[in-house]
């Protein structure tokens, strides 16, 4: 189950031939993201289990569930708003329902992310979990 924002992303996906630039693509949706301030990067924040540093900020409000997020290196801030999109606005007992893996998979970001990008993604995705479900 992903969201609408989520699906639009895979849309364009179909449109663009090659990795390069789809890698281009979620570094350019990385860039537009507004930066997490810098007074919420701290230990509390920082998801262990990625190469670059990740910060990972959520608010569950009304039932729905939203994070805010940053990252050091151009990719992997892509690789949150890829995430962003995935889960924000979500009902919060919605969010242990995605399957994350197998929504990136539908990107093809599996396939092209090194193996200390992908244990990142998936330390993102826990920490996203276990919020959501605490």
């Amino acid at each position: 189950m992903a969201s609408p924002a989520f699906e639009e992303i895979v849309e364009d996906f179909e449109f663009l031939d090659d990795w390069e630039d789809r890698y281009r693509y979620v570094i350019d949706m990385g860039k537009a993201m507004e930066p997490l301030d810098d007074a919420l990067k701290v230990s509390a924040t920082k998801v262990d289990g990625c190469a670059s540093q990740v910060w990972i900020h959520p608010v569950i409000e009304g039932g729905v569930f939203r994070f805010d997020g940053d990252s050091d290196a151009l990719i992997v801030r892509g690789l949150v708003s890829v995430l962003r999109h995935l889960y924000n606005d979500l009902p919060r007992e919605a969010v242990m329902n995605v399957d994350a893996l197998a929504e990136m998979t539908r990107l093809g970001l599996n396939d092209h992310l090194s193996a200390q990008r992908s244990n990142g993604v998936r330390a993102m995705i826990e920490r996203i979990r276990s919020v959501a479900s605490a």
